[in-house]
């Protein structure tokens, strides 16, 4: 059996993200996410729309997805090869070249996909007149008051 693990907030879930998993998958017979916590995703300067557990459910829904795992820490990525024998590590191609993945080269096969064109959680975040970053923090627009 070969198993494929990719990493990822996935927030705000889009098309984009389907055809990433679904490509992945087809690259092996079990698919593995490691989905970024929030503490983790803090510790990187962003926020995601959907809580942890409300993105893990998400995931958990889509077909080509096996198994979802806490992104917890940057560090993690080369137990997380050994603990669940993962023979490929998937990630979108804007991490090709990135210290984050390419030393795992040494521990299993690393695969950059194309992402897909026209779509990405920042280009929607835009498009719904949500803030841009502020110090590096995605933070949602204030609520109207009555």
């Amino acid at each position: 059996m070969k198993r494929i693990l990719t990493y990822g907030t996935y927030d705000l879930l889009h098309y984009g993200h389907i055809r990433l998993l679904q490509r992945a998958k087809a690259l092996g017979d079990y698919l593995v996410v490691a989905l970024s916590t929030d503490e983790f995703n803090a510790s990187k300067g962003k926020k995601a729309y959907h809580n942890y557990e409300t993105r893990k459910k998400m995931l958990e829904a889509i077909r080509y997805v096996d198994l979802v795992i806490p992104e917890e820490c940057w560090e993690q990525k080369i137990s997380d090869v050994q603990k669940y024998d993962i023979d490929i590590v998937v990630m979108g191609s804007d991490w090709a070249g990135s210290d984050k993945f390419d030393y795992l080269k040494d521990y299993c096969e690393v695969v950059y996909l194309d992402r897909t064109e026209g779509i990405s959680t920042t280009k929607i975040k835009k498009d719904l007149g949500l803030q841009e970053p502020i110090n590096g923090i995605n933070q949602l627009p204030e609520p109207e008051k009555k």
